[in-house]
């Protein structure tokens, strides 16, 4: 038996859908379907209760949708109790507003609901561990709009005749090589495919990884990418 059987709530309105992913969950031997949310007021109210360590999250709800309620749960003075509860949006909607929305509100996770069950469950798992998951057909659009804002906003810096932009004060804190391994996350690179780019070992970039995130106070990876584009990096 596994240490630890995460703990998960499923949030959708619809009822079918809840019983099918609570089937594909609840067939795994550290996976436990926890409790079922018709809709995002019930969601708040369940991870108060419960302390889920994953809540799977549609976006569009009755009353209170499922960005809202992703807020509420992962604010720091959110409903959880103090309890981390990581949360993965769900959607049929492959849009970059619901990426950024969901990013914006504090989850962890982006996938679509036609997403393979292997890869559902092995997001879950993901997300528990503290890392981050995008659906892989939302990541690169994500990256090319970033790219194309920063764009913009330099060439208006320019045609401003501003020679500097503001950057966070915890760019400072990193290491030249931070800055580095930071560029080539941004880049959508995994730690395999930056330690082959810059000759170093996985377990130096797993360690770098660590610290930058630790340093710019970002939760996981996607919360870096963001930060990079915002801090002219990229």
């Amino acid at each position: 038996m596994p240490e630890h059987r995460i703990r998960v709530v499923i949030a959708d309105d619809q009822e079918l859908v809840r019983a099918g992913f609570a089937m594909v969950i609840g067939s795994q031997s550290d996976l436990d379907v926890v409790g079922q949310a018709g809709d995002g007021a019930e969601a708040v109210a369940m991870a108060e209760r419960l302390h889920p360590d994953v809540m799977l999250m549609d976006v569009r709800m009755p009353g209170m949708d499922g960005l809202e309620a992703t807020r509420r749960i992962t604010s720091p003075t959110g409903e959880s109790g103090g309890v981390t509860t990581r949360v993965i949006i769900l959607t049929t909607f492959d849009l970059d507003e619901y990426v950024m929305a969901a990013i914006n509100a504090g989850a962890s996770g982006f996938l679509l609901k036609d997403t393979e069950p292997e890869t559902l469950l092995a997001s879950i798992r993901t997300v528990f561990q503290g890392n981050a998951i995008i659906a892989p057909s939302a990541t690169k659009r994500l990256i090319e709009k970033m790219s194309r804002e920063h764009r913009a906003q330099a060439a208006d810096l320019g045609a401003s005749g501003s020679t500097a932009a503001y950057t966070d004060p915890e760019l400072d804190t990193l290491t030249e090589r931070e800055r580095e391994v930071l560029v080539e996350i941004a880049h959508g690179l995994s730690n395999q495919e930056i330690a082959d780019k810059l000759f170093i070992g996985l377990p130096t970039v797993k360690t770098h990884v660590a610290h930058i995130l630790a340093k710019i106070n970002a939760r996981d990876r996607v919360q870096a990418v963001v930060f990079a584009y915002e801090n002219h990096l990229v």
